[in-house]
């Protein structure tokens, strides 16, 4: 057996017990190799590269699938096409709560008894993709889209009442010029601006109204259309057809609608996969009174007292509030009419604008369930106060080169705007009350509709106290 010799190393021995007889063991003394902070210099070969590539890619039993990328998180829109029925709105949100998202914002606007929620989440492809599908396991929805990844027209509406002292209100006027805003109230010390736009056109308005003193905002959430494709290969192309003869050359043998009747395009073809928004075709058009915003102006010879009720509640912007809130009015049975989330004039706080039948006193029990939420700070309602009401909607209607100046001259009449147009077709933006909305509709009908997406009802409370109430008392005739 060879010795081991450990030349320069200090032998340590260890102390022996008293009553031992046993030698002490002796060990070298280990010594720390200095440490160098010289740069250390990697080499590497074409060949030992290859081979780390290849060993990295396949292995013994095959291929080794690579590591995916984690996908971004990013805004997505979601379009859901439901049919209306009591506790909707609860359901779907409820799913977004189950898996932890908060809605950024919500418009669901109603179309006769079909409703259009338009959602925006932050959230990654992957996991919206599964979002979509269980929506679509959903019980009476007909449809959900993802429109983040294609070209679409994005509109939101905003009401904002700002602080303008006499001084400083033809800056805050100017300011509303160069933004296209609308006045819609004044007062002693304040003006109510209505603004129509992008999110992002929201957020500059904001700031530089912020130093005159943001008293209120009401914001429905984004609406989003898809931007019409040109020529005969875009969606809407063989509607346009058969709505107009002078496309007929491209037209298929079983045209959707044909061109005498130009009607719209049944509920039976969505149902069945089609690629449109069904409305209401122009020879039904009943609008159904239940639905209707304004529907329950009291008249004085009736006496149940029904009729439409506006709340403006401000809850916590958290996840999983919209789904309680609503689960309030699902577990009472109310159908709500309309429903617009958006952001309020404070950090962390959404307010939430509703629209719901109702008798005054069934209303005021509502409200005092809904004060008895965590999350909710404050909850009015606006029906029996004068307050300053919009809608806003996004029209897509087939159009050729002839007709196209005809819509165009009805949308001036409504102070509409073209916001896209295609070779065949035009979409239209318009902001108003509900029966605003219907009227444009029902002369649009002739030209064929495509599509449609709607905002609920924001409000707030008219400063200069005029009550606007008569002109909302008149409904249309029908």
């Amino acid at each position: 057996m060879a010795a081991l010799s450990t030349p320069h190393l200090p032998i340590h021995c260890s102390k022996p017990d008293s009553d031992s007889t046993r030698k002490p063991l002796c060990f070298p003394a280990k010594i720390r190799t200095p440490i160098s902070h010289a740069p250390k210099k990697l080499v590497l070969s074409p060949r030992s590269v290859d081979e780390k590539h290849s060993n990295n890619i396949f292995s013994a039993n095959g291929p080794v699938p690579s590591t995916p990328t984690r996908s971004k998180v990013r805004r997505h829109t979601i379009s859901v096409f439901v049919g209306d029925e009591s506790g909707m709105i609860n359901r779907i949100a409820g799913v977004f709560a189950r898996r932890g998202y908060n809605i950024e914002s919500l418009a669901v606007g109603l179309n006769k008894d079909k409703a259009m929620f338009t959602i925006v989440v932050f959230g990654t492809d992957r996991v919206l993709q599964q979002v979509v599908e269980q929506l679509q396991k959903l019980v009476n929805v007909w449809k959900v889209e993802d429109l983040s990844n294609e070209p679409q027209v994005e509109r939101e509406l905003m009401l904002i009442k700002v602080n303008a002292d006499p001084e400083f209100r033809a800056e805050i006027m100017w300011l509303a010029d160069i933004f296209r805003a609308k006045i819609v109230d004044i007062s002693e010390h304040s003006l109510t601006i209505e603004v129509t736009g992008d999110p992002g056109k929201m957020v500059a308005v904001q700031r530089n109204l912020s130093k005159f003193g943001i008293k209120e905002i009401a914001r429905t959430g984004k609406i989003a259309l898809r931007r019409e494709k040109m020529g005969a290969s875009a969606p809407f192309w063989r509607f346009s057809a058969a709505s107009y003869p002078d496309l007929q050359e491209t037209e298929p043998v079983k045209a959707l609608a044909g061109a005498r009747d130009r009607s719209v395009i049944s509920e039976v073809d969505v149902s069945g996969g089609g690629d449109v928004y069904p409305v209401e075709s122009s020879d039904s058009f009943v609008l159904n009174q239940v639905l209707d915003a304004h529907w329950g102006v009291l008249i004085d010879d009736d006496t149940s007292g029904l009729q439409s009720h506006t709340l403006s509640m401000l809850v916590n912007d958290s996840p999983g509030v919209l789904n309680v809130v609503t689960g309030v009015f699902a577990r009472r049975g109310y159908n709500i009419q309309s429903l617009a989330v958006g952001h309020a004039e404070t950090e962390g706080i959404s307010r939430i604008t509703t629209v719901v039948p109702g008798t005054d006193e069934s209303i005021a029990k509502l409200v005092q369930q809904l004060y008895k939420l965590v999350e909710l700070h404050e909850v009015r309602d606006l029906t029996h106060l004068p307050f300053a009401e919009r809608e806003l909607m996004l029209i897509k209607i087939a159009v050729n080169a002839a007709a196209r100046r005809d819509v165009l001259d009805i949308a001036n009449i409504f102070r509409a705007r073209a916001v896209d147009v295609s070779d065949h077709t035009i979409t239209l933006e318009l902001t108003g009350d509900l029966d605003k909305m219907v009227a444009l509709q029902r002369l649009l009908e002739p030209y064929g509709i495509c599509e449609v997406a709607r905002t609920g009802r924001i409000a707030l409370v008219r400063e200069s106290g005029v009550d606007s109430k008569y002109l909302r008392g008149y409904a249309f005739p029908l």
